[in-house]
């Protein structure tokens, strides 16, 4: 859909149908949080689920599919720009050469081994990548923001998000078991958590409970290990271009999102954005990928979720148990911590 073609009454439909479920969604996430402390299963999964579940249960008539249509794409691009306001470039500098190249190390042998076990199971390219960006660098978001670049159809990104995010849930839970048997103190379990845990919110959830040092190693690496999101979305642009264009145009290969998350988080790290100014840029975008994310659920039938479910946990767990052997040995390799 063009922004030229945006017409606030057509779109009003189907936004509000996104944000009903986005309200409804970080309600939950909220009761989560009073009941157990933190939120197990954060927002952004909880609006896609529901969004599956309302679709499951009725299909809403044709006016609902332009804001539907614009919820899950242009919505979607704009968090994506906005969420460079709240990230510093710098942090890479601060997290010591040593852990930079295992995080980096990490990425790319995740990113590799992730696409090979998904192909060798038998998924599509587009779906096996999808799986792989997710376990390799953050989670939902990475799939949400390589997605369109490489032109993955809905069902592909619910169900690399769908089974992704569960399989996150046990991580939290069972991630800390490792500790004994690795003979990992705080500082290297932190690393850890945050080299192989998929979103923020769950690696804080996998660490602060083990220490305050475990936690703020965790979320520092974790920030580090999104920060290559943005040169994973610009390979990706560039191997996916049409084949046999005579002229490379600049969107072709960095997408008027990617660029704006390129200058926001630049504009940050140089201290144009100041934090006061950039957390509240990131819960707008956070809402926003959100209610993107509950869109994108209004347009998936459950249905094709079981044709293809088997086949993708088996990617998610394989690509995780690498990724999570190859942090642990390039802790004690490089001798982090």
């Amino acid at each position: 859909m063009a922004l030229a073609d945006v017409r606030p009454r057509t779109l009003a439909p189907g936004l509000a149908l996104a944000a009903a479920l986005t309200l409804a969604a970080w309600g939950l996430q909220v009761l989560e949080v009073r009941l157990i402390g933190h939120a197990v299963v954060e927002a952004l999964v909880l609006a896609l689920v529901l969004g599956m579940m309302v679709r499951t249960a009725w299909t809403p008539p044709a006016r609902y599919a332009p804001g539907i249509s614009f919820a899950a794409r242009q919505l979607l691009e704009a968090a994506i720009v906005l969420l460079g306001a709240s990230v510093s470039l710098p942090v890479l500098l601060r997290a010591g050469s040593p852990l930079v190249v295992a995080i980096v190390t990490v990425v790319v042998g995740g990113l590799t081994a992730g696409y090979a076990i998904g192909r060798a199971l038998g998924l599509n390219p587009r779906l096996a990548t999808l799986i792989a960006c997710g376990n390799a660098i953050c989670g939902n978001s990475a799939i949400a923001a390589v997605a369109p670049v490489i032109g993955a159809d809905k069902e592909d990104v619910a169900s690399s998000i769908a089974f992704t995010a569960v399989l996150g849930v046990i991580v939290v839970l069972t991630l800390p078991l490792l500790m004994p048997v690795l003979g990992l103190d705080e500082y290297r379990y932190g690393a850890l958590a945050g080299m192989t845990v998929y979103a923020v919110p769950q690696v804080i959830a996998a660490t602060f409970p083990v220490g305050r040092l475990a936690g703020e190693v965790g979320t520092l690496v974790k920030l580090v290990r999104v920060l290559l999101l943005g040169p994973v979305i610009l390979f990706f642009s560039i191997r996916n271009r049409k084949v046999g264009e005579q002229r490379l145009a600049i969107s072709n290969v960095v997408p008027w999102f990617i660029a704006g998350f390129l200058v926001l988080a630049m504009a940050r790290s140089l201290g144009l954005i100041p934090a006061t100014v950039a957390e509240p840029v990131r819960e707008v975008s956070r809402w926003m990928t959100v209610a993107a994310m509950a869109a994108l659920g209004l347009g998936v039938d459950v249905r094709v979720l079981g044709r293809v479910g088997p086949r993708v946990v088996a990617a998610v767990t394989g690509s995780l148990i690498v990724l999570i052997a190859l942090s642990a040995t390039l802790i004690h390799v490089l001798r982090i911590g």
